[in-house]
């Protein structure tokens, strides 16, 4: 059974950056398709963004593009998700999420079989 364990949120000012990184274990990290999501208070679960189990594409929601960056190292099994120029609106629990394979049109949270726990971003204005 895949497992994933986020880490990396925390509290914020506007402005500013974090990194969160996801570990996965029970499984064939470079077969996998990873993908962060995020839901705020109130609000469904959204997508962020995606790295595709081939290494050859990346994507992401209107919202966070040209400030987020996910990558991979499937020598550490990790996905991370940088995240800069922080918002108060990018508030939120964020979930990192794997599939086997996939496509990038994967953008769906019932699209994903393996989720972690999630980690609070909080960004304070």
């Amino acid at each position: 059974q895949v497992q994933l364990v986020e880490s990396g949120g925390g509290l914020v000012q506007a402005g500013g950056s974090l990194r969160l990184s996801c570990v996965a274990s029970g499984g064939t990290f470079s077969t996998y398709t990873m993908a962060w999501f995020r839901q705020a208070p109130g609000k469904e679960r959204e997508f962020v963004a995606i790295a595709l189990w081939s290494q050859v594409y990346t994507g992401y929601s209107e919202s966070v593009k040209g400030r987020f960056t996910i990558s991979r190292d499937n020598g550490k099994n990790t996905v991370y998700l940088q995240m800069n120029t922080l918002q108060p609106e990018d508030t939120a629990v964020y979930y990192c999420a794997g599939r086997r394979y996939g496509a990038w049109t994967n953008i769906g949270p019932n699209e994903y079989a393996h989720w972690g726990q999630g980690t609070q971003v909080t960004v304070s204005s």
